[in-house]
């Protein structure tokens, strides 16, 4: 991981950043990755098939969110992440909001696959236009607001589709997502036209773009090193614990569906508080011992999981998980901004990629691995592999 970096002043010309407005982005795209939650069987309904052959809406979205960030970074670093994002954001909402017109599943996949590739350029080169804005020894804070629209998408986008489609059906929360996102994009839009002389088209410097961002990024062994860690970081959590609470819930302790998702919202209650003190937590603890702590708690956190002996102790370990996980991995977030300063949306673009393909490989892995250790055995596995991961991380740090 990086050495601590420069911390330079920002440039005299750059305004103000909008950091609500960037927080509304997040949340609409955030949105659209929890929207068909509650809504799948009733599209599999409503569509003629089975839940599963409805659930290639959820992989298009989500091979489309990973695979974009290819390209989205290196064109940020180009023509400017914050113009890249906000045009992403408009096409995002135009998708979205087709989706409410869709005649069939192949359609509905299609568009679903659109909307998703157009998310993937938002909060990644939002927070690396932070980075190019924001002096390091503040944006721990500051991408700590940022995250309250993604976490805030992840505890009401869910609830908030199934009412909204038990009011009406599944198709109004595509359209209201869609003209949500098609407002917040044009407010962005506005403010980007308005001060457009200030934000200027970050082309990457000393050739650092594309591809050559990558390979630098790659030559050097802190970049390699955060990347590994990122890879890691999706595959023990994103991948391989996080998605089978829920499903430990159900079949463990005889919760239904939506008690098990009322239980996991804790997860999200916990990120909340983790937004509101970002900025003190980093202050007092440092990023060091932030993320130490962070991944020790993650660690006890899982471990008890893999000990709990009724749903209300899951429940309670949920809210802990969701503080001691943005503590870990709001650190890593914020060293991606500065791996590669000169190409920060390459930079930032490769470590959600790294993650995404880390969740990939977990889900694969874990859910394998159900069959011989069940979910207890999992839960510990994962505790045990989070730590160890802290430890490395935490020594690249020094």
């Amino acid at each position: 991981m990086p050495d601590d970096p420069e911390r330079p002043p920002p440039a005299a010309a750059s305004p103000p950043v909008p950091i609500g407005l960037f927080a509304l982005a997040g949340f609409a795209t955030g949105s659209g990755m929890r929207l068909l939650d509650p809504l799948l069987p009733l599209l599999a309904r409503d569509f003629g098939v089975s839940v599963a052959a409805a659930s290639g809406l959820v992989a298009g979205f989500v091979l489309s969110y990973g695979l974009v960030q290819v390209g989205a970074g290196p064109l940020g670093d180009r023509f400017g992440k914050a113009r890249v994002a906000c045009a992403a954001l408009l096409l995002y909402g135009l998708a979205t909001s087709a989706g409410a017109l869709a005649a069939g599943l192949p359609a509905l996949v299609a568009l679903r696959a659109a909307s998703g590739f157009c998310a993937g350029a938002v909060i990644p080169l939002l927070m690396a236009e932070l980075g190019d804005k924001v002096p390091y020894a503040e944006r721990q804070g500051v991408i700590g607001r940022f995250s309250t629209g993604m976490v805030m998408a992840q505890l009401l986008a869910g609830p908030a589709a199934g009412v909204l489609a038990e009011l009406a059906d599944w198709r109004l929360p595509f359209l209201l997502l869609g003209v949500f996102a098609l407002a917040v994009g044009g407010v962005l839009a506005r403010r980007l036209l308005r001060d457009a002389d200030q934000w200027s088209a970050g082309a990457a410097r000393g050739g650092s773009g594309g591809g050559f961002g990558y390979a630098a990024l790659l030559r050097a062994p802190a970049g390699r090193r955060l990347m590994g860690v990122a890879f890691l970081n999706g595959f023990f959590l994103f991948g391989g614990a996080f998605p089978f609470v829920g499903a430990f819930l159900v079949e463990e302790f005889g919760r239904n569906a939506a008690e098990a998702g009322l239980v996991i919202a804790g997860f999200g209650l916990g990120a909340f508080a983790y937004t509101r003190l970002a900025r003190r937590l980093v202050r007092r603890l440092g990023e060091g011992r932030l993320l130490l702590s962070g991944g020790v708690g993650l660690s006890l956190g899982l471990g008890g999981l893999a000990l709990a002996g009724g749903w209300a102790q899951v429940a309670a370990l949920q809210a802990l998980l969701g503080l001691v996980f943005y503590m870990f991995h709001g650190v890593l977030q914020v060293r991606a901004t500065e791996a590669l300063p000169e190409a920060r949306g390459t930079a930032v673009g490769a470590f959600a990629l790294a993650l995404f393909l880390g969740q990939g490989a977990g889900s694969l892995v874990f859910a394998l691995g159900l069959a011989t250790v069940g979910y207890r055995g999992a839960f510990a596995v994962a505790g045990a592999g989070v730590l160890a991961l802290a430890l490395w991380a935490r020594q690249g740090m020094r």
